[in-house]
């Protein structure tokens, strides 16, 4: 990774700021205060955004709402540029916008997304998404108080700290959901105990309901026989119920038998009655017809007078219409002349010849009409008379013609019943046949009715029998049912047992499993115990050895580079720094300054190897950014930082430092300055 160009909008103490970073060292000089470390802090935002536990007050720039951070980089054969805002609301400052442009392609995204394509194009461990950026403070650029502070933290804040930088966390975080995971287990363990503390009980209740499950069905079988031997002796009383019921029944249809016989016997008494009365009847009205006398000439002389009456009514109607007629017209004729003499007695020019009408004329004219009205007034009246005398003639022949229609009528009603008079004698000869024959079949009705009267008397003795058998069966019938109850409540209680039975050995089946359950957990908690932990622990102390053998060897070269021979530096298991001087230990506290700075710094230097040796294909391994780093040196040790700085061997270094004498071995020089509380380059 190469920085290329930075630009600063209201960050910190800056304004509007560019820089450009060149390859190589380059220095970024000026006094103190003077906005160095805002460029390093810049840079940081630019590529992770606000930290957790960093407030956006120390990135904005005091009195301003809106800054932001453009860096331009290279990775590879990308070339990247990263943009990021900030915008102050009423209670606190945030990220605003976020973007990334990768070879002239922009994506705007949010700020744990953007994080997130930062460290996938560094090439970051994905862990390290969720955490600060400390991979990047422990290899690239740490603050200058930063690293004394992971010296005088306590051994385990220390070392909790390294694994964390050295990625080996893992091994602890391992043992911890491992110490977990026992825990659970261990509670796991208890809770299936005492699921299964009563499996043993449970296995000798099941032995003994399966006991009383093969009690209860030889009961069962027995019962089962006695239930049969009830339903025979219930069939054989039934069989014989039966058989009385059918005399019984017999007795019951013979008497619904002789009752319908002596309805037959009464019908035909009552027949005999009826026939009586018709034979007496029939004998009077023949008695009456006898005395009749009829003339059948009669009805022929009526019917010819009948006859001459309705033609002499036919002529008498054309006469009528006739007249009629001849009435109308006359009065039609009338209405004319009537006309005619108004329409002449008003007339003044002749409408032909168009001269006036002669008024003697016109009373000429008037006089023959008036003359021809008289003659028809007297016609009319004739015919009127005529009229009435036809309809007075009319209507007494209409009563002719009527008293004859009546006559014959009543002539052949007289002929008709006078023809029935044979018929009814006949009848009278078949209705005493018919007597003869219903007297006869009453004498054989009454006697069959006599036969089933004995039969019935002798049926009657199946009565008694029959009480005797229904209640020998009703008792056969009971005992049955109170056996097919026994029955049915034993194979009820058979059944509940064998669900009984079954439930148990479903739970049984549950708590052996939860025991095979518990015996695996047993197997794995003694394996993690007795091996994974031992192993785990045993991975990560070597690793730690390893590492701290390869740090306290870097450590002790870079720190002797710095100060004199007299001084030698290592570490121990919590990769403190042990200084010694002469073969005396010296606690940090009494060190000079100087002296403190070149622990610090020899610590950095050291970390910053054995990170990219261990993260080998992490893209920020040939870039570093020093934050005065000559804190409080002698005139000998700046001397001393030309030789540290050639050994670096890196593609990009930065130092922020206020010592004029780094210009001098550094290839680039960017002097920053503040004025009236802006900084810039001087």
């Amino acid at each position: 990774m190469q920085l290329n160009k930075i630009k600063l909008n209201n960050i910190r103490s800056y304004k509007e700021q560019e820089l450009e970073f060149p390859e190589g060292s380059t220095l970024l000089s000026g006094d103190i205060g003077a906005g160095k470390t805002s460029i390093l802090l810049a840079i940081e935002f630019a590529l992770f955004g606000i930290q957790p536990g960093q407030r956006g007050s120390s990135i904005l720039k005091n009195g301003k709402d809106t800054g932001g951070v453009v860096l331009d980089f290279e990775v590879e054969d990308k070339q990247v540029r990263i943009e990021r805002t900030l915008k102050r609301s009423k209670k606190s400052i945030s990220q605003d916008y976020c973007a990334i442009e990768i070879n002239g392609e922009k994506f705007e995204k949010s700020v744990t997304e953007l994080k997130n394509m930062v460290l996938e194009l560094l090439n970051y461990p994905r862990e390290f998404s969720r955490k600060q950026n400390i991979l990047y403070r422990f290899t690239v650029y740490t603050p200058q108080e930063q690293m004394k502070e992971i010296i005088l933290q306590d051994s385990k804040t220390r070392l909790n700290t390294l694994r964390h930088v050295f990625g080996i966390d893992k091994y602890k975080t391992i043992l911890e959901n491992t110490s977990t995971l026992l825990s659970e287990i261990r509670s796991e363990k208890r809770l299936k105990q005492g699921m299964t503390s009563e499996l043993s009980n449970e296995k000798e209740t099941l032995t003994k309901k399966k006991d009383e499950l093969e009690t209860k069905r030889y009961n069962l079988r027995s019962i089962e026989k006695e239930l049969f031997s009830k339903k025979e002796v219930r069939k054989k009383a039934q069989e014989e119920k039966e058989e009385i019921a059918k005399k019984i029944e017999e007795k019951n249809k013979i008497q619904s038998e002789i009752e319908k016989t002596k309805i037959m016997v009464n019908n035909k008494q009552d027949s005999i009655t009826s026939n009586e009365k018709t034979i007496k009847n029939l004998q009077e009205q023949i008695a009456e017809l006898e005395k009749l006398e009829f003339d059948e000439s009669r009805i022929k002389s009526l019917e010819e007078e009948l006859k001459s009456l309705k033609e002499e009514k036919q002529d008498l109607n054309e006469k009528n219409l006739d007249t009629v007629s001849q009435i109308k017209s006359l009065t039609m004729k009338n209405k004319e002349h009537e006309d005619l003499k108004n329409k002449i007695s008003s007339l003044k020019m002749c409408p032909t010849c168009l001269q006036d009408v002669d008024p003697v004329h016109k009373s000429n004219v008037s006089n023959k009409m008036e003359s021809n009205i008289v003659e028809n007034v007297k016609e009319i009246e004739n015919f009127t008379l005529e009229k009435r005398k036809l309809s007075k003639s009319l209507s007494e022949i209409d009563t002719k013609i009527s008293d004859a229609q009546n006559k014959i009528q009543e002539l052949k009603v007289l002929q008709v019943r006078l023809q029935s008079l044979k018929d009814k004698k006949t009848r009278i000869e078949e209705i005493k046949k018919n007597q003869d024959a219903l007297e006869k079949d009453i004498a054989l009705l009454k006697q069959h009715n006599d036969s089933l009267r004995k039969t019935v008397f002798e049926l009657n003795k199946y009565d008694n029998i029959f009480e005797e058998k229904k209640k020998k069966f009703d008792e056969a019938s009971k005992e049955e049912r109170l056996a097919e109850i026994k029955v049915a409540e034993l194979k009820k209680e058979i059944d509940v047992f064998m669900k009984q039975i079954e439930e148990m050995k479903q739970k049984i089946k549950k708590q052996e499993k939860i025991k095979e359950e518990l015996n695996r957990l047993s197997e794995i908690e003694a394996w993690l115990n007795k091996n994974f932990v031992p192993l785990i622990s045993n991975v990560e102390q070597n690793v730690m050895i390893k590492l701290r053998s390869e740090f306290s060897q870097l450590f002790s070269q870079w720190f002797s580079m710095l100060v004199s021979d007299s001084f030698n530096v290592m570490l121990d298991d919590s990769f403190s720094p042990i200084v010694e001087y002469q073969d005396y230990e010296i606690d940090y506290d009494y060190l000079s300054g100087g002296e403190r700075t070149a622990v610090a710094l020899a610590y950095r230097l050291a970390l910053n190897q054995v990170i990219n040796s261990l993260l080998s294909k992490i893209k920020t391994h040939d870039l570093i950014i020093l934050d005065e780093p000559t804190d409080g040196f002698s005139s000998n040790q700046l001397d001393k930082m030309r030789e540290v700085l050639d050994e670096l061997d890196v593609g990009q270094l930065i130092v922020v430092s206020h010592e004029q004498r780094m210009e001098d071995f550094m290839e680039n020089v960017i002097k920053l300055k503040k004025e009236k509380g802006v900084s810039g380059k001087g």
